[in-house]
């Protein structure tokens, strides 16, 4: 039987994800690297453009109205990084940084995730089939809620909670409604108030103790984590699937498997360019937003102050072509190693380590436990990112 094709399974994810909007983005994508669409905004597909419009700061915010701040600050308070400029940023960011260190994300995940892999490397031992959307759901929420000190809940509980409000955001949606907005909270209140209670623990080493020791209040410490489990679950959630289906269907996985072996659990570089190649080619956030703050001119377009700039992410990405199994090798450089899919400048997702350290966990935990085969795959439908509802891996 013949291998289906890794563009031609992304295309489908992306065609159920978006049906109308996908084939929209890629027809305005052909009109020019920056096209001004009524109703919608500035639409940026070029990666250079993109990445002026991210690294200026000042020209292009994400406060304001028709910004993603916009969208979230009701729901998550006004000070949480992915909705704040300036020198308040400037100031948050540079407290945060060392929240999220490779060696700390690395160690994290692997006391977090060892109990919830060990099931799934039995039941593929055993010759059963495993789904690894279901699998890298529970993941992604048993990370989060352990740094939001809610371990005691179950890791797909914790992941339930983020999707029903990332559920409410469309590509279109500019905000939320006020009923949206009460039913976020709502969602977000018991999650938030067991965080309350880990950081007025002041837990040493626990994410909300050290919010706490860096001087962060209450209030605010609880909008981050609010954030960080909005954030933190979609992504990983979302991709893992995609990358191990991109490797099987370009048949990577007998070789990568060895190099996994080979290399071990500390050199992590045949890893990592696997993973860099697969990212590039899914973008776990395919648009993102900006809002002008004064008059520019990107490619032969002209912004105004005050127009809303949605960066193609998704696209951008792809301007460097299909998936290349050479790079996924490590056999030529890195078509971005700058990842653009993390974005760029000054709002560069600060959880990118902790993002790739449980992926590369995943991943290597599943293809090393011998998984190389897709029994069973169906595509998630109307959903924010692209994904599939069910990828059922076996080995052998």
């Amino acid at each position: 039987m013949s291998r289906p094709h890794g563009r031609a399974w992304e295309r489908r994810l992306q065609l159920a994800a978006h049906p109308l909007a996908y084939p929209f983005i890629a027809a305005v994508a052909r009109r020019g690297p920056a096209v001004r669409v009524p109703g919608v905004g500035i639409v940026v597909s070029d990666p250079e453009l993109a990445r002026r419009v991210l690294l200026d700061q000042d020209g292009f915010r994400k406060d304001g109205p028709g910004s993603s701040g916009a969208l979230w600050t009701p729901v998550l308070g006004p000070a949480v990084l992915l909705n704040m400029e300036g020198e308040e940023h400037r100031r948050l960011r540079a407290t945060l940084a060392g929240l999220f260190t490779r060696t700390q994300a690395t160690e994290l995940c692997a006391a977090v995730l060892g109990p919830v892999l060990r099931e799934a490397t039995d039941r593929l031992a055993a010759g059963a089939a495993v789904d690894l959307v279901a699998l890298t759901r529970t993941a992604a929420g048993a990370v989060i809620g352990d740094l939001l000190g809610v371990a005691d809940a179950a890791g797909a509980e914790v992941f339930e909670s983020g999707e029903r409000i990332v559920r409410m955001v469309g590509l279109r949606t500019r905000e939320l409604s006020p009923r949206q907005v009460a039913r976020a909270r709502q969602v977000l209140a018991g999650l938030v108030a067991a965080a309350g209670d880990a950081y007025d623990r002041a837990e040493a080493g626990s994410m909300m103790g050290r919010l706490r020791a860096y001087g962060l209040d209450r209030t605010q410490s609880l909008g981050l984590a609010a954030a960080f489990l909005l954030t933190g679950t979609e992504t990983v959630a979302t991709t893992v699937p995609r990358i191990f289906a991109l490797w099987h269907d370009h048949g990577l996985l007998p070789e990568l498997r060895a190099a996994f072996a080979q290399a071990g659990p500390d050199d992590t570089a045949v890893c990592d360019a696997a993973v860099d190649e697969a990212m590039r080619v899914i973008t776990p956030s395919p648009a993102m937003l900006r809002r002008a703050a004064a008059p520019a001119r990107l490619g032969s377009t002209q912004v105004r102050a005050g127009d809303r700039v949605v960066v193609a992410t998704a696209r951008c990405d792809l301007a460097a072509g299909p998936f290349d199994p050479a790079a996924a090798r490590g056999r030529c450089p890195a078509h971005d190693p700058r990842r653009l899919w993390f974005g760029a400048g000054p709002h560069y997702c600060i959880g990118a380590p902790l993002a790739l350290a449980e992926i590369r966990q995943l991943v290597r935990t599943v293809v090393l436990a011998g998984a190389d085969r897709i029994v069973h795959r169906r595509a998630a439908r109307r959903v924010l990112i692209p994904t599939y509802a069910r990828l059922e891996v076996a080995a052998g």
